[in-house]
């Protein structure tokens, strides 16, 4: 079975060039999740969707050449503890679990911080967890008996 390399020279240079893009726009709606809509599930799912568009154009060896399965597995468990991370430190700081207030010396500014730190720990687990999904199911061949 094909690896789903695309032979069509317009779908890949139309990845190459869109690529950069998304991952920008992926940012751009993880960083301003904390003023208006958007967030961390959000900007994921849309980074996801990027290196997801290069492995359906470049196939799955290549898709996973851009990020290798053992460092999307740290980034998934490295996102995970981000964000429970943010959670035990309230609590050693005097305050309830994913209590933001105690994270600065201002409440406004603490609240700031900790939406922050939760919001990017939740776009990259949700990133990389898209990126494994499409990896996992893409690459499951059935074998003939």
């Amino acid at each position: 079975m094909k690896d789903n390399i695309s032979s069509s020279p317009i779908l890949n240079i139309v990845s190459r060039i869109l690529f950069a893009p998304i991952i920008i726009f992926g940012l751009y709606v993880q960083f301003h999740g904390d003023y208006g809509p958007g967030g961390g599930f959000q900007a994921g799912v849309i980074i996801a969707a990027a290196f997801i568009l290069y492995s359906m154009v470049f196939g799955i060896k290549k898709g996973e050449t851009l990020v290798p399965i053992k460092i999307n597995q740290y980034l998934m468990c490295i996102g995970v503890l981000l964000y429970a991370g943010v959670g035990v430190v309230s609590i050693f700081l005097n305050g309830n679990y994913l209590d933001y207030n105690v994270l600065a010396s201002d409440s406004s500014s603490g609240q700031h911080l900790g939406i922050i730190l939760v919001e990017l720990g939740v776009g990259i687990t949700v990133a990389t967890v898209m990126i494994a999904l499409y990896h996992s199911f893409a690459s499951f061949r059935i074998k003939d008996d």
